[in-house]
């Protein structure tokens, strides 16, 4: 085992690497954390936090956590944060500055990229690219194949922090495999788009995109099918 380390790095009890190790100064690994093997963890990377509740947080209080999985060939870009009992697939690849929560899963070869949060309990399926600032909110699920553009933002609470009617009904979004989001769309809680489903840029999602369409506009509506060049099945 060949572990490269940069200065300052503060590594807890019981964590566990692979082989060809290489971490820049700063970094933090805490208790426990499960690395694989040839992986890059940049400058002042923490990995394995365990999260924090506001006082006025009307989520339920988060005991201790199991520790982080980080798995082979992953890219841990300058200042990002992975959060206790996340799960980081082979060869993802995490840019500078991107946050990932508590009890996300993210697939193997896909891109999180600069600033990008995603939030608590979502899950990231294989391949998928989630671009510069996107946002993808707590009880999210995306699939496979999914392309989430630059400022994207997915919401979860209709009631906008409002009555405590809202309390049962948080409700992420979905994206199934092959879905596609444009730059600064949004997504209101708990839609769906489903497989190869396409959301032009600017738009506003505010009913479920069916299988194959193309969205637009503001509230988003049908304007014509997928093109079949452009299906995840035709892909090579």
């Amino acid at each position: 085992m060949v572990v490269e380390k940069g200065q300052n790095v503060v590594i807890g009890p019981n964590v566990i690497f692979g082989k060809d190790i290489t971490m820049g100064n700063n970094v933090v690994i805490y208790d426990g954390t499960i690395i694989g093997s040839n992986v890059i963890i940049q400058d002042n990377v923490v990995i394995g936090k365990q999260p924090t509740r506001a006082k006025a947080s009307i989520l339920p209080e988060t005991k201790h956590l199991p520790p982080t999985v980080i798995g082979n060939g992953v890219t841990i870009g300058t200042s990002a944060i992975i959060y206790a009992n996340a799960k980081i697939a082979d060869e993802v690849f995490v840019a500078d500055l991107a946050t990932i929560r508590e009890r996300v899963t993210i697939g193997e070869r896909t891109i999180v990229g600069r600033g990008v949060a995603v939030e608590n309990d979502c899950s990231v399926g294989k391949r998928c690219k989630l671009e510069t600032n996107c946002y993808i909110t707590a009880y999210s699920e995306i699939g496979d194949h999914v392309f989430i553009a630059p400022y994207v933002v997915t919401t979860n609470d209709n009631y906008m922090a409002r009555s405590k009617e809202r309390y049962d009904k948080f409700k992420g979004v979905t994206i199934k495999d092959g879905g596609r989001v444009g730059a600064n769309s949004t997504i209101l809680p708990g839609k769906v788009i489903h497989e190869d489903g396409t959301v032009a840029a600017a738009s506003v999602v505010t009913r479920d995109v069916q299988k194959e369409e193309l969205v637009v506009g503001s509230p988003a509506k049908k304007l014509r099918d997928v093109p079949e060049n452009q299906l995840l099945r035709n892909q090579e």
